[in-house]
């Protein structure tokens, strides 16, 4: 089995859900919405067994912090993505209409191919709603973006996003368009891994504090390293015509 390891991130508008999707997807928190913003960034460590591929994932996740003030050292935080999460509260139009700006972002500051998804969450709020699921779809597919809707509250679609992205993870690294995804075989992997299935690590990240450029990558992990470039990319990969959708 070979093991897999690479970084999501998750972006969105402050107040969406970002962290709470987070939290209570890897139980690291009692079974309610996290309403307290996030500061800089945060990161949590995840395994994923793949058994049918016989791949296992690694995922780096990194939470940000979605204020308007932090937005300006947000791109040292996605830099080297090869995922992204961006989340909208589905009761609040404005916070859909601000995924755009994320997108932009991306764009100018991650260098390779990526999976992108797009998240409606809080649909539990179903007589708040202001986002239709066509008016999501249509958008997530102009942008090569595969489109879920969560809830926090009922626990609802928030396995499918993960799992929709390991497999896509997977594709981008056989297709061996993205070198930043790092590949072990599993006797190689990095040991302190071991004990992840159920015990996710989190992490609080400073922020405005760059990682030097001269720090080379080890069998421990890698450090992140700028990328001189900051030319466009692709978003996303083709996917087939329907779309994931948990209602």
């Amino acid at each position: 089995m070979r093991t897999l390891e690479a970084k999501v991130v998750f972006l969105g508008s402050e107040g969406v859900g970002k962290t709470s999707i987070i939290n209570r997807y890897l139980k690291t928190s009692a079974d309610k919405e996290d309403s307290t913003p996030t500061i800089g960034a945060l990161t949590f460590t995840k395994k994923f067994d793949i058994r049918e591929k016989q791949v296992e994932i690694i995922f780096h996740i990194w939470d940000t912090a979605g204020q308007e003030r932090f937005k300006a050292i947000a791109p040292m935080y996605y830099r080297n993505a090869n995922a992204a999460i961006i989340v909208f509260d589905l009761s609040d139009y404005k916070s859909f209409t601000e995924t755009q700006s994320w997108v932009r972002e991306l764009y100018r500051n991650v260098q390779e191919p990526m999976v992108i998804t797009l998240v409606g969450n809080k649909l539990d709020l179903i007589q708040e709603r202001q986002v239709t699921i066509d008016e999501a779809v249509i958008y997530s597919s102009s942008i090569g973006a595969n489109y879920f809707e969560t809830s926090v509250k009922n626990d609802q679609g928030l396995s499918q996003i993960f799992m929709s992205i390991c497999h896509q993870i997977i594709r981008l690294a056989d297709d061996g368009r993205c070198r930043t995804i790092r590949q072990f075989d599993s006797c190689h992997s990095i040991s302190k891994y071991a004990a992840l299935d159920d015990f996710p690590i989190q992490l609080a990240v400073p922020f405005g504090l760059p990682v030097a450029s001269h720090v080379q990558t080890t069998a421990d992990g890698r450090m992140e390293v700028p990328f001189s470039s900051i030319e466009s990319i692709p978003l996303g990969i083709e996917e087939p015509s329907s779309f994931w959708c948990c209602i």
